[in-house]
């Protein structure tokens, strides 16, 4: 499934309001919440999390991962938590809306 410009961002944002997560967890967290519907591409992912980095929405920092490799963690910042919030409320109004055009006769 292709995802609408700018999606990304939230679901990622989501995918770490409950842990801090690196890249491949944050992909697979993504595919699991989705039921298997979503698959993130590398190519896709780590130029997104670069970009809420710079914009101060998550930060990172480098830990060893379960299989001892080193990887990035990423944790939503104050800002990224905000942001979330003001996303998802954004998002529920716009398709509550598209709903309300595709239903209508």
């Amino acid at each position: 499934m292709e995802l609408p410009q700018g999606t990304l961002d939230i679901l990622i944002l989501k995918a770490l309001a409950l842990e801090p997560l690196h890249g491949w967890a944050i992909s697979h967290r993504l595919h699991q919440l989705s039921q298997a519907t979503l698959s993130i591409r590398q190519g896709s992912l780590y130029p997104a999390l670069h970009r809420l980095e710079r914009r101060g929405w998550i930060k990172g920092r480098w830990g060893t991962s379960v299989n001892g490799r080193r990887a990035r963690y990423y944790e939503l910042t104050r800002r990224g938590q905000a942001q979330l919030a003001s996303d998802t409320a954004a998002w529920r109004r716009l398709s509550a809306t598209i709903a309300t055009v595709l239903e209508s006769s």
